[in-house]
């Protein structure tokens, strides 16, 4: 454990961060004007977008998309039922109403069927997840956002070079949005960016990370101007949306700037990591891993597997963990419960935020069979080891741990 620990210590940060850092603190000016506008359009380019908006968490991203598209008071937005909260929080900070599709059984992405079945003439976008890293299926969703003129905002905080039909996933319909927090494939500690090919969505969604800002621009934009006599005198005008600060510092610009140069080696990491634990899984009919599509490149922020405690000798999900953990193993993490089972949803603590809105907006268990069934199995293994002896040695112990309840004496 003392050699994991120096190891994931000293080369978390082992290309330029340090290096940029010192020359965001001295000043020194960014290849692009800033630190930030240099992330932007670096990052734009490795993933073929027009346009990125770097942000201070993908939470904010995620707001600033559904603001740019225009969702507001009362509109419907679909997401996932397998998810973070914060796909829930943002609609509610638009004053609109998060509608929830349940998830295929396999792939545990959100179910294109039912994202139709969910439509609404209320229904103003849908948020799709990339959930553990695996992209979804973008043909089936874009083909009903084409079909009903509904955008979709693809949240990749979760997906960094993962590919759908021999593609880089980057951004193929109104927007998509990484994060850059602690545990990501890439960080900068928190924050996030926007990609977008749109260049009215950009410049919306720059207004609403910026102050709403008049001089904002889709690719960027002046907001300060040296003492230019223009807005020195009283009567200029500087605001002309509704904004709030969602921006990125330099600093954090920095460090996510040097690790972008990196990304290909980090995410190659995660995905030998997650090929050993998986090996070790053959043969075991309890742990069934995250279905990857033949047309689709996963890219492993977790690996994902379903634990069926029946096929197990009814040993509960809790002993499995604990003996992992016994035999030597890292803690591994449950999913996160479905984001209308949580306290703030089923105790009706979102009403209080527009009441007009959601006086008649109840969810009760059962609006998503799928998801609320797959939920409590599913087990979520690191795969961000920095150290890949380390990490052969845990999916040893994996094996091991499956080899203990598959003992016929047991």
């Amino acid at each position: 454990m003392e050699r994991e620990s120096k190891q994931m210590k000293s080369d978390k940060y082992i290309g330029n961060e340090l290096k940029y850092i010192q020359m965001a603190l001295n000043g020194d000016v960014a290849p692009n004007e800033t630190w930030c506008r240099t992330l932007e359009q670096s990052f734009a380019e490795a993933f073929g977008a027009k346009y990125g908006i770097a942000m201070n968490s993908g939470t904010a991203t995620l707001h600033a998309a559904l603001e740019a598209v225009g969702v507001s008071h009362g509109d419907e937005v679909i997401c996932p039922a397998i998810t973070v909260i914060m796909n829930t929080t943002t609609v509610w900070q638009c004053n609109a109403i998060p509608v929830y599709a349940d998830v295929d059984p396999e792939t545990l992405l959100i179910d294109p069927d039912d994202i139709e079945r969910k439509i609404t003439n209320k229904t103003k976008a849908i948020v799709v997840v990339s959930l553990y890293g695996l992209p979804c299926d973008m043909d089936k969703i874009n083909s009903i956002s084409e079909k009903y003129n509904i955008p979709v905002i693809e949240d990749h905080a979760q997906c960094f070079l993962g590919e759908y039909k021999g593609d880089v996933v980057g951004v193929s319909n109104a927007f998509s949005s990484w994060s850059f927090e602690n545990v990501k494939h890439l960080s900068c500690g928190e924050g996030g960016i926007l990609l977008t090919n749109n260049e009215e969505y950009a410049k919306q969604a720059r207004k609403v990370g910026g102050h709403g800002y008049k001089n904002l621009s889709a690719d960027g934009g002046r907001i300060k101007f040296n003492g230019e006599t223009t807005v020195q005198d009283p009567s200029y005008k500087r605001h002309d949306e509704f904004g709030i600060n969602y921006r990125l510092s330099e600093f954090s610009a920095a460090i996510a700037l040097a690790q972008l140069e990196d990304m290909k080696e980090k995410v190659e990491r995660r995905k030998q990591v997650a090929s050993m634990f998986l090996d070790s899984l053959k043969g075991c009919d309890f742990l069934i891993p995250q279905k990857v599509p033949n047309n689709t490149v996963h890219s492993y922020y977790t690996l994902g597997l379903i634990y069926e405690q029946d096929k197990n000798k009814g040993h509960s999900w809790q002993e499995f963990r604990d003996k992992y953990v016994e035999l030597g193993g890292d803690n591994f993490y449950a999913a996160w419960s479905i984001p209308y089972l949580e306290p703030v949803v089923s105790e009706r603590k979102y009403q209080k935020r527009c009441p007009d809105v959601y006086s008649d907006v109840q969810y009760h268990k059962g609006l998503c069979p799928v998801a609320e069934s797959l939920q409590p199995k599913i087990m979520q293994f690191k795969t961000n080891y920095r150290d890949l002896d380390v990490a052969k040695h845990k999916a040893e112990i994996l094996s091991n741990t499956i080899n203990y309840f598959t003992r016929k004496d047991r």
